[in-house]
């Protein structure tokens, strides 16, 4: 909304700082984050009231949980929306459609997370929306997205698999690439979902990839950068490093009401629409491959999950003592805040070798 002001640019210099995106970027992290700050506590306190004691507990966790935190609300996800989407309408160029495209499956996958928690604290029970019913409803949104986004892109590598390292190495899908792009975003939000089983733990990941892949979009949506650095130029992606801005801000808002011991939970509304964003972003980008690196924490999570249910149902024995994988760790011993800032430390050294892919010069 701010944006149309850098078009005063002309009469008003003062406004030409409207034009720079990382200007708007930082103005986006710092609103977010604002935003947070100032509402995040009377929405605790509405959702406590509401939803009376709070997320349930998986009585097949660890027993520490039952205790530390039983009567804690969920839902924590729309403090990070409702933040990250009023500060990307402020300084985002609402006339980008990739802004709009990242919006869709944002606000899609936060509502069917929403519905899915709504039915879990309905229920008492940490089962919510049937799993089959809820991954066709992501993927049709995902796959709009994704026709959406090669549509948006009308270079020559719109239906391409981009790979890392080497720029123009492409592996052309078609139109099978909406399909590949669907499941991009539907893993991305599920794997997120997946790793959000402790305090603190998910969002921090979630802030690293974002802080990524604002730097990756500003890149290749630059076409003096993008040719320097030898990336694909994709044109119009740079504005989604605003998208990314506000994801950080209303993130950082966020882990000063989650960090342990939590005062709020995610819950699938936080964690299904973060990483559907960051999935749309990735393919927005043409940075697929970057993302399951830099998002390599969630992609362990995920496989643990795979791995435990495939085993078990083979052999009847089970590879983790529990899964996901951060749940092993805490019944070999590890207090919850070693596993969650140990993950942290993992996921900043993925997202180091995930930029490390760009090939620079």
């Amino acid at each position: 909304m701010l944006y149309f002001l850098s078009q005063l640019g002309d009469t008003l210099t003062a406004f030409n700082v409207f034009r720079y995106i990382t200007f708007r970027t930082a103005g986006a992290v710092i609103t977010a984050m604002f935003f947070v700050f100032m509402f995040g506590p009377g929405m605790i306190a509405l959702l406590r009231l509401k939803q009376g004691t709070g997320q349930p507990i998986r009585e097949d966790g660890p027993a520490g949980h039952l205790l530390t935190k039983k009567g804690t609300p969920t839902m924590g996800g729309l403090m990070i929306l409702s933040g990250a989407v009023i500060s990307t309408l402020l300084w985002a160029n609402l006339s980008n459609g990739y802004v709009w495209v990242v919006l869709f499956v944002t606000l899609g996958f936060g509502a069917i997370g929403f519905y899915d928690d709504y039915l879990k604290v309905k229920r008492m029970s940490h089962k919510g929306f049937g799993g089959r019913q809820r991954l066709i409803i992501e993927t049709l949104i995902a796959c709009i997205a994704a026709f959406a986004l090669s549509r948006l892109n009308s270079g020559v590598y719109s239906n391409s698999l981009l790979f890392p390292f080497v720029k123009d190495l492409a592996f052309n899908l078609g139109y099978f690439y909406v399909l590949f792009g669907g499941f991009v975003v539907v893993a991305a939000g599920n794997s997120v979902n997946l790793t959000d089983g402790l305090d603190g733990l998910a969002i921090v990941p979630v802030m690293v990839a974002a802080a990524c892949f604002a730097l990756i979009a500003y890149l290749v949506g630059s076409v003096n950068f993008s040719d320097y650095l030898l990336l694909n130029y994709v044109p119009g992606t740079g504005e989604l490093s605003v998208v990314c801005g506000a994801l950080i801000g209303a993130g950082l808002g966020f882990l000063w009401f989650n960090a342990p011991p939590a005062q709020i939970f995610m819950g699938d509304t936080g964690s299904l629409a973060l990483g559907g964003a960051l999935g749309s972003i990735a393919v927005a980008t043409k940075h697929e491959i970057v993302l399951a690196i830099i998002g390599g924490l969630f992609v362990l999570e995920t496989v643990s999950v795979i791995v435990q249910v495939v085993s078990f149902r083979l052999t009847g024995k089970r590879v983790f003592r529990m899964a996901p994988i951060h749940h092993h760790f805490e019944h070999l011993g590890w207090t919850e805040s070693q596993v969650v800032i140990r993950f942290w430390i993992i996921s900043f050294v993925l997202a180091l070798i995930g930029l490390s892919t760009l090939k620079l010069r």
